[in-house]
């Protein structure tokens, strides 16, 4: 029996130019099956850049990006979500009229044949409504299952965002600022969420919440201007003169 690969994501000398400007210049990177990454740098340094790149929402000018050992470089995201991969957004990227329970049936059925449709309830979906309640059960959220997105607190629109891109079994999890915006007992309860992960998931956040964001990581990388500037074990990294001149501040 083959192996399986040993890392999640390789990236090897991304690029991507926009007008003559680089935002993402020579990055080359390796996740571990399994690995919890934090990814960190000033405002503009091109994290949400390169996690748009991994995700297809953005096509590199060169470089090469694999999946579990797949060149996925050309792929579409939904080619991509079959392969494994999911995402969070800095933004919430919710349907704020259906229900809680609707938005992560929709979540579930990216990866399945059935079409949505709107007008049919839940129960016709069968075994994909069961699962969206699960799901929201374990992301603390199965009282509010039944209510619409508008009328829950922020900090629940952001467990359900993370319960819609569970719901699609990732091996590679890509979180981006999944903190933001949140009260103190609001990031307890996320961080924890996170934590919960199982380990066949990789997880790569993007987060300014340092205190928080370093009990997850166990590697860091250090973009600035679209490079890499450190990339290692975390104390290493934080402790690195680079990281401190760059973004922790002397």
């Amino acid at each position: 029996m083959m192996a399986p690969p040993a890392y999640a994501l390789e990236i090897t000398s991304l690029c991507k130019s926009f007008g003559g400007l680089s935002v993402t210049q020579d990055v080359s990177l390796t996740i571990r099956a399994g690995e919890r990454r934090l990814i960190i740098g000033p405002n503009g340094a091109g994290k949400t850049t390169l996690f748009n790149q991994i995700t297809g929402d953005l096509l590199p000018t060169s470089g090469q990006i694999k999946l579990f050992g797949k060149d996925i470089t050309r792929l579409r995201p939904d080619q991509r979500a079959h392969c494994g991969l999911s995402r969070t957004y800095q933004i919430i990227t919710l349907f704020t009229q259906d229900t809680l329970e609707h938005n992560v049936t929709l979540g579930l059925m990216g990866l399945r044949s059935a079409r949505w449709n709107p007008v049919r309830p839940l129960s016709f979906y069968g075994d994909l409504a069961k699962e969206s309640r699960r799901i929201l059960e374990l992301a603390g959220l199965e009282k509010l299952s039944s209510h619409p997105v508008s009328e829950i607190a922020y900090g629940e629109k952001r467990r359900v965002e993370l319960a819609m891109a569970l719901a699609q079994k990732p091996r590679l999890l890509l979180l981006d600022e999944p903190l933001a915006g949140l009260s103190s007992s609001e990031r307890t309860t996320v961080k924890s969420l996170i934590a919960s992960i199982p380990r066949e998931t990789a997880v790569i956040m993007i987060e300014h919440d340092m205190d928080t964001a370093l009990d997850l990581a166990e590697t860091v990388t250090l973009l600035n201007y679209g490079r890499v500037i450190v990339d290692g074990k975390r104390d290493a990294v934080i402790a690195d003169e680079k990281t401190r001149e760059v973004y922790l501040g002397n």
